[in-house]
């Protein structure tokens, strides 16, 4: 027991050790070297499912990145327990440089982008010809924010042994858009997908569409070994059920001409919101007009009176077909989906 009024010294005074040490911190992130490289599967709940050396690897993102956010087709540095054994989780502790990023917002009010996902080549836009109907608007958005990514567009139309695919095709054709036409029996004998298949060599190719048309199902046929759950469409509405649920990488069957490729097959979309687009970018995917842009006032539209394109299209440096779907295009933003 203390005795008061002893002369105290350093050795009565009892001081609760430090839990972070008398070490200085340091803002230098590590820079592991070491690191493997990763490619991003999957996303879900926080856990990343990565290829690394073969391996399929579960890991989380590392504190050290903030709020930087990884998606599916990420190339990503990847360190800690690789094996890929059960209950094992790596880190991911870098993100490499993206050559191209897909994004899309809930609605054109939402201000917040959403990344779809990174280093795609191509966008390959999936729609049924009929069962449930053909939605243009939605299309259209889809072909704006490829354009606007960089990626090269590939409609897949679904379904033509229940309608003619030449309408959609016709309204389309100048836009010089790829396309494939595909029916049920092709999924069901395996004939047909192929040529999808061969569109996709050497790419990696990210399916979008609307729920019903048929997605799920083409993935399933161009990946027979590793199938997705499929749902029905309601024959009163015309509506399908998400079967998919988060964004999933497959690797295309090898080929004779040894060239591999990706698909990814995404969640069914009701919306494409453009509020991140810049619209200025779209022209960019149309050098036949491009370069009559240049004598246009600053900040035009493209559909104004004094737009120089008019003239452009009239003095025969483009077919006017080709503006026409440029206009089309660039007023994505200001009419619904549904019209």
């Amino acid at each position: 027991m203390r005795r008061y009024g002893k002369h105290t010294d350093e050795d009565d005074i009892r001081v609760r050790p430090s839990r972070r040490g008398t070490r200085p911190r340091t803002h230098t992130r590590p820079k592991h070297e070491d690191a493997a490289e990763g490619f991003v599967l999957t996303v879900d709940r926080g856990r990343l499912t990565c290829l690394v050396e073969g391996r399929t690897v579960t890991a989380m993102k590392a504190r050290e990145l903030g709020r930087k956010a990884v998606v599916v087709g990420d190339r990503v540095a990847v360190v800690g327990d690789l094996s890929g054994a059960k209950d094992t989780l790596a880190r991911i502790v870098r993100v490499e440089e993206r050559t191209s990023v897909l994004r899309r917002t809930a609605d054109d009010n939402d201000p917040y982008e959403r990344v779809i996902v990174a280093n795609a080549d191509q966008l390959a836009v999936v729609t049924a010809l009929a069962d449930p109907e053909p939605r243009p608007r939605l299309i259209d958005r889809c072909l704006v924010a490829a354009f606007d990514a960089g990626l090269e567009p590939l409609l897949v139309l679904t379904k033509s042994d229940l309608a003619s695919a030449e309408p959609l095709l016709e309204t389309y054709a100048p836009l010089g858009v790829r396309y494939v036409v595909t029916s049920r029996d092709d999924f069901a004998d395996g004939e047909g997908v192929e040529a999808v298949r061969e569109l996709m060599r050497g790419q990696l190719t990210v399916c979008v569409g609307h729920s019903g048309v048929g997605k799920t199902t083409l993935v399933n046929a161009l990946v027979p070994e590793r199938r997705r759950a499929t749902g029905v469409v309601n024959a009163v509405t015309g509506r399908g059920r998400h079967t998919t649920t988060s964004a999933l990488a497959l690797p295309l069957p090898p080929s004779t001409v040894g060239e591999d490729g990706w698909v990814i097959d995404t969640p069914g979309v009701r919306s494409f919101g453009l509020n991140h687009i810049q619209l200025s970018r779209v022209i960019h995917a149309f050098p036949d007009l491009e370069a009559g842009a240049e004598h246009c006032p600053r900040a035009c539209s493209h559909n104004e009176p004094d737009c120089a394109l008019d003239q452009w299209v009239a003095d025969g440096h483009a077919d006017p077909a080709r503006l026409h779907s440029l206009r089309r295009l660039l007023a994505t933003r200001e009419r619904r989906e549904g019209d």
